[in-house]
């Protein structure tokens, strides 16, 4: 079962400066502050700041689809025609990633929570 897009994460250049700039957007404090991420949750939705995007091949904002089996959906959207850009990796906690592009070179993620 997929239950959508839960979390944007935004490649930055300076996390100091993208820090503040979201948290005068956003209005409140990120529930993640460390040096490799900052997370901000409005509701059910996050948005994350990566200062380490760019370097490992962001151009912009990565969407993560929320997945309940995660080996399962990059199955799925393989066997559609899909290209593996990221096998499945635990990022911390037990939380699952990978991603896959598109036909058109775009990038689906998909985000297990453990």
């Amino acid at each position: 079962m997929n239950s959508g897009i839960r979390l944007v994460v935004y490649p930055v250049k300076d996390l100091a400066k993208a820090r503040t700039l979201y948290k005068q957007l956003l209005g409140l404090e990120p529930y993640v502050d460390g040096g490799y991420y900052v997370g901000f949750r409005i509701g059910e939705q996050k948005i994350g700041l990566d200062p380490n995007g760019y370097k490992n091949g962001s151009s912009g904002p990565l969407v993560d689809y929320e997945v309940d089996d995660i080996k399962q959906s990059l199955k799925t959207l393989l066997d559609a025609g899909a290209q593996e850009q990221q096998k499945v990796r635990d990022v911390g906690g037990g939380t699952l990633v990978a991603s896959v592009k598109d036909a058109d070179g775009n990038v689906i993620a998909l985000r297990q929570l453990p």
